[in-house]
Formats: structure tokens, C-alpha cells, sequence
């Protein structure tokens, strides 16, 4: 796990190298042990190392093969290059140190741009061939590492965080608009777009080749919901053990201490059964937790810990955590509104201080439909399917009789949000589910002028092109899950883990995302995945087995944040210092009174727009670091 850049010259003239050490300087949490650049005419590579496979120094990057015309960068874990490698000396390729990186030097000698079909892990690399004068970036099938690019005047750069691509000093803080809209609905913002106009983020399964001033990309691999295979509930969870086992297995390989990131629901208690069954040791694991009682789930942990007889260590979050927003904000580097990122930041703190790598449970739910939004789905179909009059009542029921104060974790909250979007077409039902501004209230805050050039965004159309315009062969079940693993679980989740890990120098690895384990949970029937009212049906049949049964079936909690309670208590100065300043109101897109009267309203307990104040905040956090200097 480490930080990478670099910057080729279409020119092919030499690198100014003190731009590529300042990309490094400002990644050096993500590499702490080592530091390396190669330039040569017209390309300069750099690489911050965070020391997890062949400590003793040869694996020092950048890597390449024996006659130095190959040179790489990577950022992440190539968990089959053993046997990689050994099939690339049987070819005749000779190797000068153990790491995981050099395969891909000599692999890319056999293979050109295919050399990531290969691959299992997850990574960003950057390689340059010295001979070609051709650059070529990959990104691993899920997403797990991330990979920014831009190209301005005759420049191409690439990093692993903006914090780093903004150092090279070729890149103009020029703000996307479409970017920011987008930003606003979802929380996120959604590759390849980027909060500045010509950044980009390499797309997860992408390859990219830049050569004579040309950049053309491609897909190398995707999930296929398609074709289904006929298995009995017996076969599949059999199957599903093997490919969790195998990948817990290879996850564990390290030269330095592990843990694991444990909730206490299924994905993270599954990890640390299987964890247990394999490591050999006592194994370390971290939960977070709240004050508040409807978001904290540590009782759960507790009794995981206690079941497998773990070395378990907690936090407990409070608002006076939220001093760290700016600092969060400079390393997501762009406007990042999942709260949840908070006791993520804590939880990597707290792990590394023990542990250099960490395993979690993320891409259960993508993989197994874990999300409640799919069983709305599925109900608001049915509902769909009834005279107009009931669906339109649905939606005047819960506007007129439902306070908007409630908060949306509260049943009768879950409630009122799924009845006033029942009316909906399903795809505008989804983002009003998922979202965080809904296209009404967004545009009411926006200034004028920006509501001018955002008047023919669509931000609607990436859940339009799944849901309503998607296969057809596929269930609506499968057409989500294909939704959220190409969108919310690389541009959200995974972002979110992995700026918050890298923060605290730590590397977090991901079983349920092996690629292996996803094709066969895409090629499961929908039924097995979300049957009736039970979520996860398959996986819950087999963690019955090897968890404790209240693990497996409760109420699913998420890994939410109080914010809006915050706000009106401990944090109502903290948001009304930044969302009333001057300098905020005067940036030209939002409405000054619009926004305070949003504060007004939430501080009153009138509206609940937590969510909503959380996003608009940190978008001001992020503009004071990133653009208040430009």
C-alpha cells in the first residue's frame, strides 16, 4: 500500500524532478518507509512506500526489469504474484528482489496492456515503457486503489490522491460544475468526473495508455449478472466457503502484523470465523462505536470478540472528533459527504497503532444484496403495480402526516421516505433513497447563475441507464446490485476506506471484493441473494453456520453518524461559524438566505436536514483548503 505519480512529457524532454518529490512530500502518510523516483527524457515515476511485503529494502520502487526499459509504480498488493512469477522465470525472466510489484514489469514484457487480466489483488500502477515512450495506467476490477490523471499543455500527470496531483503545479483549480451537482445528490462524486475541470479518475477494471500527446482507455473486465447457473442452496454456500476461505488465505500473506476491522455484523464477523480458521494466531480486532444508542452497534462486536477469543480493542466517537474535519478534508482532496468517514478516520487510527494491515467486510451487501433500498425497491414495484390512486395517496400520506423532523434511521423516518417516493419512476425512487439532496431542494438552494449552468445536468442518469433502461434479462435485484458496484461501492465506499486508512498508514484488505467471489455471487439466481423480507438469504444461511446466531439475524444499523444531532447540540457553533461566514456565502453557489434558512430549520427541529448541512459543509471545508488560496 503506498502513494504513486508521476508526470510524462509529450514534448519528451526532461522532468523538472523537485515537482515529482513535492507530489511525494504531500503523500508521504501513505508510504512512510520509503521514498523513489525514476526520470529519464520525457517521464519521471514516483513512489512513497508503506513496507508490507520484503522489508529488507529491495523491493524499493520504482522497479524494472533486468535491462531497464520497463520501469513501474504500484500502489497495492498483487496477492498471486508467487505463482506469477514463478511461471514468468520458467520463461526465462529474472527477478532481483521478492516484491509483489516486479511481475508486473516482466508480465507486461509477455502480455502488453493485458498483464492486468492476470492479476489478483488490488492496485494502481503506472508504467512506463522507456522504449515505446508509452505510458500505462491500470486500476484493479473493483476499484479498491484509487488513480487521478489530468493532461494540460503538453503534460500528463497522474497521482493517487489530488493532494499529490496539485503539487505538480500543472493542473488548474477550476471548478466542475457538473461535478458539484452531481456531488449534491449523491454525496459523492462519481468517476470519471472530478471536482476540478481537467482531472479525471481512471475508472475501476480500466486500463489507460498515453503515447505522442494520445490517451485512449479501456475495460478489461466486468461482472456478468447474465448468466445464471443452476445450483442448490447447499452447492452455492459450499461454494461461497471455499472462494471466502481462499481469499481470506491469500489477504493474510504479510510480512507484518494484521487485525481486522469488526462491526459485528455478518461481513466482518464471517471475516474473522474464517480469519481464525486459517491465521494460526490470536487475531487483533477494532470496532468504533457512539454515545447514541440507535447508531451504536459494539454489543455486537463484543460478542464476536468474545466467541472467537480475539485481542479486541474499541473507541467510542464523540462530536468533539469532528475537530478533524479539515484535516479530512485536505486528504479527500475534493468535496466528500459520507459522514461515516469520521469513525472510519478513527477506527484506522486506532488499528494502526497495533497493526499494520487490516482486513474488513466490505462488498458483502454488492455481492449479497445486504442494502434495505433493495427490498424498497422490490415493494415499491408491487405497489407500482396497483391502481395510481394508491401510490399517489402513499406519497400524500407521508408528506402531509409525517413530520419531516424524523429522523430517516427511525422506522417511522424509513417510513415517510419510502412512501413519498413510491410515486416515483423506479430509477428517480433509487436516487431519492440513496441521495442526499433531492433534485427540488437542490436547485432551490443553488444562486442563480449556477442554477444556469446546471439546468441541463442530469445527474439521474447513471440509476436511468441501470434501472429503468438495463437489461432486461436481468431481475431489478441484479440491476441494482450491478448499480451500486459500479458507482456507490468504488466511488463511495471504497474512496472513503481507503483515504481514511492511508491517512493512518494503513493497508485494509477486502475478501468479499476478490473478484473470484463476486463472478459467482453475480452468477447466483436474485432469489438466493434477496428472498421475500430476508436480505443476504445464501450468506446468512451459511454464516448461521459459523457465527453466532444473533450475529446473523438483526437489524442491520449501517455505518451511520448522528451528524444531525450533533448539529443542533455540541456542533451547532462548529456549523453555523462555517455556513454563515462571508467568505462562504460570497462564493457564488448557493443562495446565502436559502442556506440559513436550511440551518434555521434543522437547528428548530422543524426539518431534519442533517445529511444535507453535512454535504454543504464540507464542500466550504474543502473550498477553504483547496481553493480559497488559488
Amino acid at each position: 500500500m503506498c502513494g504513486i505519480c508521476g508526470i510524462i512529457n509529450n514534448h519528451k524532454e526532461h522532468i523538472d524532478e523537485a515537482k515529482v518529490r513535492a507530489m511525494l512530500g504531500a503523500m508521504a502518510h501513505r508510504g512512510p518507509d520509503d521514498e523513489g523516483v525514476y526520470n529519464s527524457k520525457g517521464a519521471c515515476l514516483g513512489h512513497r512506500r508503506l513496507s508490507i511485503i520484503d522489508l529488507s529494502g529491495a523491493g524499493h520502487q520504482p522497479l524494472s526489469n533486468e535491462n531497464k526499459t520497463v520501469w513501474v509504480v504500484l500502489n497495492g498488493e498483487i496477492y498471486n504474484y508467487k505463482d506469477l512469477r514463478s511461471g514468468l522465470e520458467k520463461k526465462g525472466h529474472k527477478f532481483s528482489s521478492n516484491s509483489d510489484t516486479e511481475v508486473i514489469v516482466h508480465l507486461y514484457e509477455e502480455e502488453g496492456r493485458d498483464c492486468v487480466k492476470a492479476l489478483i489483488g488490488m492496485f494502481a500502477f503506472g508504467l512506463w515503457d522507456a522504449e515505446k515512450k508509452l505510458l500505462l495506467l491500470a486500476r484493479d476490477r473493483i476499484g479498491k486503489k484509487p488513480l487521478l490523471y489530468s493532461f494540460i499543455d503538453g503534460f500528463f500527470s497522474f497521482a493517487s490522491e489530488f493532494q499529490g496531483l496539485l503539487q505538480s503545479g500543472l493542473v488548474r483549480k477550476e471548478i466542475n460544475a457538473q461535478a458539484l451537482d452531481y456531488y449534491l445528490t449523491f454525496g459523492y462524486i462519481p468517476a470519471p468526473l472530478t471536482i476540478y475541470k481537467n482531472v479525471f479518475k481512471l475508472k475501476p477494471a480500466h486500463t489507460l495508455i498515453f503515447k505522442d500527446g494520445q490517451i485512449q482507455t479501456e475495460k478489461y473486465w466486468q461482472l456478468n449478472y447474465e448468466n445464471k447457473i443452476a445450483v442448490s442452496e447447499g452447492e452455492a454456500q459450499e461454494r461461497i466457503l471455499h472462494l471466502l476461505l481462499d481469499a481470506v488465505r491469500i489477504r493474510l500473506y504479510s510480512d507484518v502484523p494484521l487485525g481486522v476491522f469488526l462491526s459485528g455484523g455478518i461481513d466482518s464477523s464471517v471475516v474473522v470465523a474464517l480469519m481464525s480458521r486459517v491465521s494460526g494466531q490470536k487475531i487483533k480486532t477494532f470496532s468504533i462505536g457512539f454515545d447514541e444508542s440507535d447508531y451504536n452497534e459494539l454489543k455486537f462486536a463484543r460478542n464476536i470478540a468474545k466467541y472467537f477469543d480475539t485481542d479486541h480493542h474499541e473507541f467510542i466517537v464523540r462530536p468533539k472528533a469532528l475537530e478533524i474535519l479539515p484535516m479530512l478534508a485536505q486528504h479527500y482532496g475534493e468535496p466528500y459527504g459520507d459522514p461515516s468517514c469520521i469513525p472510519t478516520y478513527y477506527l484506522s487510527k486506532m488499528c494502526r497503532q497495533y497493526v499494520t494491515v487490516a482486513l474488513n467486510g466490505d462488498g458483502g451487501d454488492e455481492d449479497f444484496a445486504g442494502y434495505e433500498r433493495y427490498q424498497a425497491m422490490v415493494y415499491s414495484e408491487l405497489l407500482n403495480r396497483c391502481p395510481k390512486v394508491f401510490t399517489a395517496a402513499a406519497g400524500y400520506l407521508a408528506q402531509n402526516y409525517i413530520p419531516e423532523s424524523i429522523d430517516s434511521r427511525k422506522i417511522i423516518g424509513k417510513t415517510r421516505r419510502f412512501l413519498e417516493a413510491v410515486p416515483l419512476p423506479a430509477y428517480k425512487r433509487y436516487v431519492r433513497w440513496i441521495g442526499v439532496f433531492d433534485e427540488r431542494l437542490k436547485k432551490g438552494i443553488y444562486t442563480e447563475d449556477f442554477l444556469r449552468q446546471s439546468a441541463n445536468f442530469s445527474t439521474e442518469r447513471f440509476t436511468d441507464d441501470c434501472i429503468s433502461k438495463g437489461n432486461a434479462k436481468l431481475s431489478l435485484v441484479d440491476r441494482l446490485l450491478q448499480l451500486d458496484t459500479l458507482t456507490y461501492l468504488p466511488d463511495d465506499l471504497l474512496v472513503k476506506v481507503d483515504i481514511a486508512s492511508m491517512a493512518n498508514a494503513l493497508e485494509v484488505r477486502s475478501p468479499f471484493l476478490d473478484h473470484r467471489l463476486m463472478e459467482f455471487a453475480a452468477s447466483l439466481p436474485s432469489r438466493l441473494k434477496l428472498k421475500g423480507c430476508i436480505k443476504k438469504y445464501i450468506l446468512k444461511k451459511l454464516a448461521s453456520k459459523i457465527i453466532p446466531h444473533q450475529n446473523v439475524y438483526r437489524s442491520k444499523k449501517g455505518f451511520g453518524v448522528p451528524v444531525g444531532m450533533w448539529f443542533r447540540h455540541e456542533l451547532k457553533e462548529f456549523l453555523c461559524d462555517n455556513l454563515f461566514s462571508q467568505e462562504f456565502l460570497s462564493c457564488g453557489y448557493f443562495s446565502p438566505e436559502l442556506v440559513k434558512g436550511m440551518v434555521k430549520q434543522h437547528l428548530s427541529y422543524k426539518k431534519n436536514y442533517g445529511l444535507q448541512l453535512w454535504a454543504i459543509l464540507m464542500f466550504k471545508l474543502w473550498f477553504d483548503k483547496f481553493m480559497n488560496n488559488s
